[in-house]
C-alpha cells in the first residue's frame, strides 16, 4: 500500500509540474510540500495548520481528501503537542473549509497553548487577505488626461486640414501674370471644324474667332486653366485666334498631327 507521501509525488508527477511550481499555485512553501512527499509531517506547526496544508495540497492533485485525511490521522498527527512560538509567516490557508474535528483540535491546542493562541490569530490576517489573482494591476489613467490627450489630437488633425487645403488652393491657382508680348502674333493654317488643345504642363488659354479686321470676336473657350496632360476640342467654323500663358506648355492638335504653340511666353497664335 502507497503511503501519503508517495501518492502525494505521484500525483504531481501526473500533472507534469514542479514542487516550486506546486508550491505557487497553493500558497504553500516548498520545503512543506518537500516533507509531505517525504512522509515528514513535523513542520513544527499547529495541527490545523499541518492538516490544513496538507487538505489543499490533496485538493490541488486532485486527490482524495477524507482518504488522506484519514491515513494521517491514522499515523497518531492528530493529537496536538507541544511546540514552541515561532514567528515565521506561513503560506495562505483556507480556513472556511476545515471540518468539525480540525475545529475542535484547534480549540484544544490553544487552550493546551496560550502562546501558540495569540500568535496564531494575528498570523490569520496578513494569509487571508492575499489576493488569489496572479495578474498584475496596471496604473489607471486619470479621464483628465485623456480629454486632453482627445483634444491635442483634434488640433493636430485640423492644422493639418488647413495646412493641405492651403496647398491644394495655392497649388490649382496660376500665379503667371499675363504680360503683353510686342512679338508679331504667329498664324497656323488649316480648314478643319475644330481642334484639340492639349496641355503639355498647366497653362491658362482662351480662343476666340477672328473678325474680319483682325480683332478678336465671339469668344469659343473663355480663360480657361488646363492642367498638365488635359485636353479641350474647340469648334472652328473659321480663322481663330488662341491665347496662352506660357506657350512652350500647350500644343495644338489637327488632324491628328500636333503642332506646337510658335512662342514661348504669353502671346496668341492665328489658325485660319
Amino acid at each position: 500500500m502507497q503511503t501519503i507521501g508517495e501518492r502525494l509525488e505521484e500525483a504531481r508527477k501526473r500533472k507534469g509540474i514542479s514542487i516550486r511550481e506546486a508550491a505557487e499555485a497553493t500558497k504553500i512553501r516548498s520545503d512543506y510540500l518537500h516533507k509531505f512527499e517525504s512522509n515528514q509531517f513535523d513542520l513544527k506547526l499547529s495541527e490545523i495548520y499541518a492538516r490544513g496544508f496538507l487538505r489543499s495540497y490533496a485538493q490541488f492533485l486532485q486527490l482524495p481528501v477524507e482518504k488522506i485525511l484519514n491515513d494521517y490521522a491514522a499515523l497518531g498527527r492528530s493529537e496536538s503537542k507541544p511546540r514552541t512560538p515561532s514567528r515565521e509567516v506561513y503560506g495562505r490557508m483556507d480556513v472556511s473549509i476545515a471540518s468539525a474535528d480540525n475545529r475542535a483540535t484547534d480549540s484544544n491546542a490553544s487552550s493546551d497553548s496560550p502562546s501558540d493562541a495569540s500568535a496564531e490569530p494575528a498570523r490569520r490576517p496578513s494569509s487571508l487577505n492575499r489576493s488569489g489573482s496572479s495578474l498584475p494591476q496596471g496604473p489607471s489613467i486619470s479621464p483628465i488626461l485623456i480629454f486632453r490627450g482627445g483634444i491635442t489630437l483634434a488640433a493636430i488633425i485640423v492644422i493639418f486640414l488647413l495646412i493641405w487645403a492651403g496647398k491644394a488652393i495655392i497649388g490649382g491657382s496660376d500665379d503667371t501674370v499675363a504680360k503683353p508680348n510686342t512679338n508679331p502674333t504667329k498664324s497656323i493654317t488649316a480648314n478643319e471644324a475644330s481642334i484639340s488643345l492639349i496641355a503639355i504642363n498647366s497653362v491658362r488659354v482662351k480662343v476666340t474667332l477672328k473678325n474680319t479686321d483682325g480683332t478678336p470676336g465671339e469668344v469659343l473657350l473663355p480663360d480657361t486653366n488646363l492642367a498638365r496632360g488635359e485636353v479641350r476640342t474647340v469648334s472652328k467654323p473659321g480663322p481663330i485666334l488662341i491665347w496662352a500663358t506660357e506657350g512652350k506648355n500647350l500644343q495644338i492638335e489637327i488632324s491628328g498631327k500636333r503642332y506646337p504653340m510658335p512662342f514661348e511666353g504669353y502671346n496668341r497664335a492665328q489658325i485660319n
